[in-house]
């Protein structure tokens, strides 16, 4: 099947989601709205279960993706992780299968895929690839972070600090969205600000 073919089946299965629980999703109808058969869809994820796992390793490549869009917008490092704390922030309020993998609460309408690899017998390399491990949310902290000592301490970028102690302000930033998103802040950018308001007493450059 091709990249595109793929694509369209799992936007159809986002798509049902959004209407419906998990539970109540039905492949055919899933392979009717991405137009293809039945069995076309169980060639590519094998399962309802291997199309589950699918849609989280797609979600949570779309919001790593955002990070690294976050983390390029600035020249200032701290505007770079106040970026990138924001779109963690937006990615989690407006997608419910990231904002249930950063926080791990996984409610009854969404399929909850065991994060533990499962035995794949799929030609298909995607496939393989979601039947691997998916991410716990301490993963995602993990992966943010290595993201963003990567990126600010790469040539062009002015004058990083230790590497420890980006490390350790870049997790601290991290944790920040995670909290925004547990206990939305009440004022408008109060997600920027909490952040900021940390950053400018931590030793990064």
């Amino acid at each position: 099947m091709m990249p595109a073919a793929r694509e369209s089946l799992l936007d159809a299965a986002h798509t049902a989601l959004a209407r419906r629980p998990w539970s109540a999703v039905r492949m055919v109808d899933v392979a009717a709205t991405a137009g293809v058969s039945r069995q076309t869809l169980y060639n590519e994820f094998g399962s309802k279960d291997g199309l589950a796992r699918a849609l989280v390793r797609r979600e949570a490549d779309g919001y790593l993706a955002g990070v690294d869009r976050a983390l390029t917008v600035h020249s200032d490092v701290r505007d770079r992780l106040t970026a990138a704390a924001e779109w963690t922030a937006a990615a989690a309020r407006q997608n419910a299968l990231v904002r249930a993998m950063l926080t791990g609460c996984w409610s009854e309408r969404l399929p909850s895929p065991a994060l533990s690899p499962v035995r794949s017998g799929s030609a298909v390399p995607a496939q393989r690839r979601a039947d691997g491990p998916l991410p716990s949310p301490g993963d995602l902290v993990a992966l943010v972070r290595d993201r963003a000592v990567a990126v600010l301490t790469s040539p062009g970028v002015p004058g990083p600090a230790d590497t420890a102690e980006l490390a350790r302000a870049c997790e601290l930033v991290v944790r920040l969205a995670l909290s925004c998103i547990a206990a939305p802040p009440p004022a408008e950018g109060g997600v920027a600000d909490l952040v900021r308001s940390a950053l400018y007493r931590q030793p990064v450059p």
